[in-house]
C-alpha cells in the first residue's frame, strides 16, 4: 500500500516518538507489509507498544538474508555476524557443523551457504525457537533438535564434529531487566539469561565441546568483550585453545577455541 508523505511523515514522527532509532526505515517497512490502512495501523500500534519489529514483519535480516521469526522467539542480531564470520574462519573443508541454541537457525542457515558442510544439524531447548528453525532449515534438509545443549544430537557425532556454533545466553540475570523492552518483555528468557555473570550456559558448553569436538575440531560462540578474559579461561580449562575476536564497527566479541589434535 502507499501512503500520502503526510501520512508517512506522520507515522515516521510517532515511530521516533516512541525510540525507535531507524524510525524512517521502520515506516517503509511496515508500510510494505501491510495490505490496508487498517492492518498498517495495527501494525504500527504494536510496534510503537514495544513488539520487536522482526516479530511484526515475520523475518529478519542476517547476514545477507531474510530469516523467518516467529513470535517469542530470539532475534538475530547484527552483531552475530562476527561469530558466523569466525566460525567460518576456523572450519576446515566439508566439516560437520552443529549450531547449539540456534534460535531462529539464521546462523546455521548462513553457515550451510558458505562452508558446504558435509554435516549439519542445530538445536535449541525451547519449542518455539525449533519450530522456527524447522521452517527456516527445512529446504535444506538440516535436522533441529529439541533439549538441551547436546543431549537430543545423535550420539555418533559425539567426538567427530569439526565445528560447534553457540550464540548461548550471556546476559547475567542481574541485567535481564536492564534489557530493551522489546527484548526483554517479547522473547524467550531461556535465550538472554546467562545466570549469575553471564557465563553459566557457556560453561557447559565448552564442557560438552571438549567431548563432541573432533580432535582439531572448534567451538565458536559470542560473548560480550567484559568477559572475554573469564570466558578464555573457561575455555583453556576444559582443554580447548582459545582465541578471542572483536569487531569495533559490530561492537560484537567472539570466541574460538580448538581441540587439540
Amino acid at each position: 500500500m502507499t501512503l500520502s508523505l503526510a501520512d508517512r511523515s506522520a507515522l515516521v514522527q510517532r515511530l521516533r516518538a516512541a525510540g525507535c532509532v531507524y524510525a524512517e526505515d521502520e515506516a517503509d517497512l511496515l508500510i510494505a507489509a501491510a495490505d490496508s490502512v487498517a492492518a498498517l495501523t495495527d501494525l504500527v500500534d504494536r510496534r510503537v507498544a514495544g513488539r520487536p519489529l522482526e516479530h511484526l514483519l515475520g523475518w529478519a535480516e542476517f547476514c545477507g538474508r531474510r530469516v523467518a521469526v516467529d513470535p517469542g522467539v530470539f532475534v538475530p542480531r547484527g552483531r552475530t555476524a562476527l561469530l558466523v564470520a569466525a566460525a567460518a574462519a576456523v572450519a576446515g573443508p566439508a566439516p560437520a557443523v552443529l549450531d547449539l541454541c540456534c534460535g531462529s537457525g539464521a546462523a546455521a542457515l548462513v553457515l550451510h551457504d558458505r562452508l558446504a558442510p558435509r554435516w549439519l544439524a542445530a538445536a535449541d531447548i525451547d519449542p518455539a525457537a525449533v519450530a522456527c528453525a524447522r521452517r527456516n532449515l527445512a529446504s535444506l534438509g538440516v535436522p533441529v533438535f529439541q533439549g538441551d545443549l547436546f543431549a537430543p544430537v545423535p550420539a555418533e557425532w559425539r567426538g567427530r564434529l569439526d565445528l560447534v556454533v553457540a550464540n548461548a545466553p550471556y546476559v547475567p540475570s542481574e541485567a535481564v531487566a536492564l534489557l530493551p523492552a522489546e527484548a526483554r518483555l517479547y522473547e524467550a528468557p531461556v535465550a538472554l539469561d546467562g545466570g549469575v555473570d553471564g557465563l553459566a550456559v557457556l560453561r557447559r558448553v565448552a564442557a560438552g565441546a571438549a567431548e563432541w569436538l573432533a580432535p582439531g575440531g572448534h567451538l565458536a560462540v559470542e560473548a560480550s568483550a567484559g568477559q572475554a578474559e573469564a570466558l578464555r579461561a573457561v575455555l583453556a580449562g576444559v582443554g580447548l585453545v582459545p582465541t578471542v575476536v572483536h569487531d569495533d564497527d559490530l561492537d560484537a566479541t567472539a570466541v574460538t577455541a580448538r581441540r587439540p589434535a
